[in-house]
């Protein structure tokens, strides 16, 4: 049978669909486009903003139009969100964020009865769904889903409610799954998950135990953490970093604003002093470190005085780069119960316009700070003579020569055009 998985939202989407497609290679099914004469289409949802929900149904009706016979399967957090939405879009299997490991069962199941099929849970009530990889097509980095779910409830946020409660991979699954991608050739893995540094919360070990234990792989070369909150950076975590040559030079920790009165509305667990004196401890540790963050702008309640602070903060930290988006409201959240205090579209497309460009430039004077020097790059995709990859601190450098993908390699970094990085093999 031919099967597409059409993919939204986050690393841990990705890394589910993967999942799903290993189960359908596994019985030698084929992956085709979406306008290939699937017989099955997977649609794995996101609804962390609304664009991402328009996006999800616009995704799954072109599954449907270009593929009326094939069986339709649709799950995810827009699918758990806005249930009954969906149901008059021609879906044959509607499931949320659960059992996205039994697509096989489900699809067998739906063969038989031909009737549609709906399944939902109490999500704060749900274990860890285990699911493992393995080989992933990246033959450099592998994602590794370890943990699932949210209990931080930040007032802009539906994802706690669709996701559920933090739960964890136990550890000895998570170190198994680690070992069989190195062997198979990964030397770059990235852990992630919704709140990644929560790991193990509730039981005898946590994030730190569970890099020390995967550190021991001989195979692999570089750890890296998908995002972690400021919050989740304690001693036990510093010492590692200060200790562990692994762990990847480049943290990405959400900032959300820079502005103490918007973070107190948002829910947030710090205040921006508190922030800036972990990032002064981190570089301390790791001095050429690259740090990057998350930040929502035209919260209810900001006003221009909250906007510069939030600007000015940026600045003061220097972050390598800043992943920027305006406020989307979601139903259900306490941010809903701010209406009065929204901010003007236009004004948000405005302020995110210019913190794109302070991003750009404070990426671009990171990036020339390496002017010069040597760094290890391993190598991702090479194509035309020309290969890509990415060094510990997440730099992307481009090298004139065909090399291995896979492949660490010393390189100088002799241009910076921008925030494109050029380098020549040594």
């Amino acid at each position: 049978m031919k099967y597409c998985v059409l993919t939204l939202g986050c690393k841990v989407n990705s890394y589910e669909s993967d999942y799903v497609k290993e189960q359908f290679n596994s019985c030698g099914f084929k992956e085709v486009g979406v306008k290939e004469g699937a017989e099955i289409v997977v649609v794995n949802t996101c609804s962390v903003t609304n664009q991402s929900d328009a996006k999800s149904r616009q995704i799954i009706r072109l599954a449907r139009r270009e593929n009326p016979n094939a069986i339709l399967v649709v799950m995810g957090c827009s699918a758990q969100n806005h249930k009954e939405k969906l149901l008059d879009l021609g879906i044959d299997i509607l499931i949320g964020t659960k059992d996205k490991s039994k697509i096989l069962e489900l699809i067998k199941e739906f063969k038989g009865s031909k009737k549609t099929i709906s399944k939902f849970y109490d999500m704060s009530k749900q274990d860890f769904e285990d699911m493992t990889l393995m080989c992933e097509e990246n033959k450099t980095r592998a994602f590794v889903k370890i943990q699932d779910g949210c209990n931080n409830f930040c007032s802009y946020c539906i994802i706690p409610y669709l996701r559920g409660n933090i739960r964890s991979k136990r550890i000895n699954v998570a170190v198994k799954e680690i070992s069989d991608l190195v062997n198979s050739g990964h030397s770059e893995v990235v852990l992630t998950g919704i709140h990644t540094g929560s790991y193990g919360r509730g039981e005898a070990y946590d994030l730190v135990d569970l890099i020390r234990e995967i550190s021991s792989l001989e195979g692999l070369k570089r750890i890296r953490i998908s995002s972690i909150e400021i919050t989740e950076l304690n001693d036990k975590f510093m010492e590692e970093l200060k200790t562990n040559p692994k762990i990847c030079d480049h943290l990405h920790i959400p900032l959300q604003s820079g502005s103490d009165a918007i973070l107190n509305f948002m829910n947030r667990k710090y205040d921006t002093k508190y922030f800036l004196n972990k990032i002064e401890q981190i570089r301390q540790i790791r001095p050429n470190i690259s740090i990057t963050t998350d930040l929502i702008l035209g919260f209810p309640h900001e006003e221009d005085e909250y906007f510069n602070e939030t600007y000015e903060f940026l600045k003061k930290v220097g972050f390598v780069k800043i992943h920027t988006f305006p406020f989307s409201l979601r139903n259900g959240t306490k941010a809903e119960e701010m209406k009065d205090y929204f901010v003007n579209d236009t004004i948000k497309k405005e302020r995110v316009r210019k913190v794109l460009e302070l991003s750009k430039q404070l990426e671009s004077n990171y990036y020339r700070e390496f002017l010069g020097r040597e760094v290890s790059v391993i190598i991702e995709t090479v194509k035309d003579g020309i290969s890509k990859g990415h060094t510990s601190n997440y730099i992307l450098v481009n090298v004139n020569a065909d090399l291995e993908s896979g492949k660490e390699y010393l390189v100088k970094i002799v241009s910076v055009d921008g925030v494109n990085v050029n380098g020549e093999l040594l």
